[in-house]
């Protein structure tokens, strides 16, 4: 997977508040949508704009782990016990995959 193909995105919903979204391998970057499909749409908004602010400012673009070093990972098990996990690609590469 290239750095840019898209992350994992792990999707939070307790009782009575919105969809929560993080990106594991994108430290900082969250998000959230009253539904899933809007979390997930506004997730895609975010991951962009933090990429862009990274390569704006000279900064490396973080490469998304594979499932393997996901699952040898404690706190991604962790954090991922009680969510959805999604994959979510940058706005560009999703219009171009479309």
């Amino acid at each position: 997977m290239s750095a840019t193909s898209g992350y994992l995105a792990l999707v939070y919903k307790d009782r009575d508040t919105s969809y929560g979204v993080a990106f594991p391998d994108v430290p900082g970057c969250i998000s959230a949508g009253d539904t899933f499909e809007q979390a997930i749409d506004n997730a895609t908004e975010a991951l962009s704009g933090h990429l862009a602010l990274l390569r704006a400012d000279g900064d490396p673009i973080p490469r998304p782990r594979s499932i393997e070093q996901l699952r040898e990972d404690p706190d991604f098990l962790a954090d991922a016990a009680d969510a959805v996990v999604a994959f979510v690609r940058p706005q560009a590469e999703r219009a171009a995959a479309e």
